[in-house]
C-alpha cells in the first residue's frame, strides 16, 4: 500500500475471469501520516481506506474482465460492515466477486480477511469511457505492477 498514492493494492494473488473474481494482496505500511492523526497512540486503518481497497480490488476485477476497455469508478457502498481494526504492518487478502454488470455499472460483494475476517460490503462501480488518455496509461502501467493480466491481454 502506498497510502498517499491511494494505490492500496500490492499485487494479485489469482484472478479468474471465469468465475468473475479475483483474490489480491494489501500490505499495510508500518509508518504513514495518516496513523499520525488515526488515532495518536493507537494506529489503525481508517474504515474508509479498507472500503476503498476492497473498491480497487473490484476496480482491478473489472478492469481484468473488460481488457482495460472502459474504467470504473467507485460509485456506492451497501452493507459495509467491519469486524476488527487492523494496525500498521497487516498484511491484508482482499476478494471481489462481480454479481452485476451491465447498464454502466457493475457490482460486486467484496471482503478483507487478515487472521480472520476484517469486513465486507456490496459495492457498486460506473463503467465509463476513460475520461483521460493518461488514465489509461497509468492504469496499464499499474496494471503491469502488481501482476494482472486482463482478458485479450490488452496490456
Amino acid at each position: 500500500m502506498r497510502l498517499e498514492y491511494f494505490q492500496m493494492i500490492d499485487r494479485i494473488v489469482d484472478f479468474d475471469a471465469a468465475a468473475g473474481r479475483i483474490h489480491a494482496k494489501a500490505f499495510v505500511p508500518e509508518t504513514s501520516p495518516v496513523f499520525e492523526g488515526h488515532f495518536p497512540g493507537y494506529p489503525i486503518l481508517p474504515g474508509v481506506l479498507l472500503i476503498e481497497t476492497m473498491a480497487q480490488a473490484s476496480g482491478f476485477l473489472i478492469l481484468g474482465l473488460n481488457g482495460l476497455s472502459r474504467m470504473p469508478f467507485f460509485a456506492g457502498s451497501k452493507k459495509a460492515k467491519f469486524r476488527k481494526f487492523i494496525e500498521p504492518g497487516a498484511e491484508l487478502d482482499v476478494y471481489a466477486t462481480l454479481t452485476h454488470d451491465g447498464s454502466g455499472f457493475a457490482v460486486t460483494e467484496a471482503k478483507i480477511e487478515s487472521d480472520g475476517p476484517v469486513c465486507d460490503a456490496e459495492l457498486t462501480l460506473r463503467v465509463m469511457d476513460f475520461p483521460a488518455p493518461e488514465l489509461v496509461e497509468n492504469m496499464r502501467e499499474r496494471v503491469r505492477q502488481i501482476g494482472l493480466t486482463p482478458v485479450g491481454d490488452m496490456v
